[in-house]
């Protein structure tokens, strides 16, 4: 079982020396990956609905810091050695591709091959409109997103033709340090989402799942991999927050090769001793009694 840290890169322990402290921390204490997440901008007085919550808004203040993912993490990739870098996620129709395929594969390359890519669609529409991306066509330029990285991150001249995207003959280097390239966890705990980590994912992780409800989408997810002749035991299964020894029981009976210590969120810690007393806890209490 591994074990990880959610969310590192959101609010006041996001800065430079705060992130360093926690995640060497957490490396010593022997977590196996460290996560971020993602808002370009959060236009004020939007009206889409959060789909996490009961009133359709953020359950924490919208004027948080969100430093951008992959910078955050090329920050803490040079001062750390075995953790891994992960996305929950980078919502993935709201990045170029191409530039996305470089700026990953020169990450896994500098890290020694410790990127864990995890994307979702997105569900705030406002947003969509101030990065200029059409929020109708996020699923179909996600789909579309993933076969391009791969492609960039596989062939030495990357050529593909699609709706948004076409290369012709592309040169992209470096590759990636992880022979198969970065490996892409599909985010999000709806159907579509274990649909799509079926037919496209490395890895799922619907972090909103509970041993309650993670079943019903594991099945999804295996129908959708067997429909495309994938073997669904392929998907890493990551699952969300465990509160308890119980709860982490169920999700390893269930598959989960990756459980989560919510290290951010839902609390808001302002003190990296607070951090550090909370990922001790999460150790002492779950990870060695595995």
């Amino acid at each position: 079982m591994h074990f990880g840290l959610r969310y590192a890169n959101i609010g006041p322990l996001s800065g430079r020396v705060p992130s360093l402290e926690i995640t060497r921390f957490a490396e010593e204490a022997g977590f196996e990956s460290i996560w971020t997440i993602e808002h370009v901008v959060i236009p004020a007085g939007y009206q889409s609905a959060y789909p996490y919550s009961d009133d359709g808004r953020f359950g924490w203040p919208e004027t948080l810091d969100y430093p951008d993912p992959l910078m955050w993490m090329g920050v803490v990739a040079g001062a750390t050695e075995r953790i891994k870098l992960g996305t929950a996620i980078v919502i993935l129709p709201q990045r170029n591709p191409v530039v996305l395929a470089k700026e990953l594969a020169t990450l896994d390359a500098m890290s020694d091959g410790r990127v864990l890519f995890g994307v979702g669609v997105g569900w705030l529409r406002e947003e969509f409109e101030a990065i200029g991306v059409p929020f109708g066509e996020r699923a179909a330029r996600t789909d579309e997103a993933i076969e391009v990285l791969r492609v960039l991150w596989r062939d030495d001249e990357a050529s593909f033709d699609g709706q948004f995207t076409s290369l012709d003959r592309a040169l992209m280097f470096p590759k990636p340090a992880q022979p198969n390239g970065v490996p892409i966890h599909i985010g999000g705990h709806s159907p579509a989402a274990a649909r799509r980590a079926g037919r496209l994912g490395d890895g799922f992780f619907p972090a909103r799942a509970t041993p309650d409800t993670l079943p019903p989408l594991l099945a999804e997810l295996n129908r959708a991999a067997e429909e495309v002749g994938r073997d669904p035991s392929s998907v890493e299964i990551t699952a969300g927050s465990a509160f308890g020894m119980a709860e982490a029981e169920r999700f390893a009976e269930l598959g989960a090769e990756r459980i989560m210590c919510p290290l951010m969120l839902p609390d808001l810690l302002t003190d990296v001793g607070a951090a550090k007393a909370k990922i001790e806890g999460f150790r002492s209490t779950i990870m060695d009694r595995f």
